[in-house]
């Protein structure tokens, strides 16, 4: 692990806590820092108050999706890298996150190794 990795700072939003918890787990093991919300009004708020490096977001939750955590990460900060997962993948709603700035579009159910991946490709575009 370098002194970059440990200062970057994940969100994880998804409305299904044990989502929240097993990704927290993975990453922190990995040495990252994480904050872990299951609602997005909460997340947006935090998100307002400091930046996070890696945003990975569940797309259908109530009241504020991942499209809306989306947009508001990339007002705040452009070089946010925002990983949206789902269990309702269309093609359609991928090909827009990505339009809007999404660095990329998981499909739930996920492999663990999958997401790392995608996360460590996040991790070298940021510190370029």
């Amino acid at each position: 692990m370098t002194k970059m990795t440990d200062k970057l700072r994940i969100m994880i939003i998804d409305d299904e806590p044990i989502v929240g918890k097993r990704l927290q787990r993975l990453f922190e093991k990995e040495g990252y820092c994480i904050k872990v919300f299951t609602e997005g009004t909460t997340a947006i708020g935090e998100l307002e108050k400091r930046p996070f490096d890696i945003i990975i977001t569940d797309l259908k939750m109530e009241n504020i999706d991942g499209m809306k955590i989306l947009d508001t990460a990339k007002r705040i900060n452009s070089d946010t890298k925002v990983i949206i997962i789902t269990g309702f993948a269309q093609t359609e709603t991928a090909d827009e996150a990505l339009a809007k700035g999404a660095f990329d579009f998981i499909i739930k159910p996920f492999r663990i190794e999958d997401i790392k991946d995608v996360v460590r490709r996040a991790c070298s575009e940021r510190n370029k």
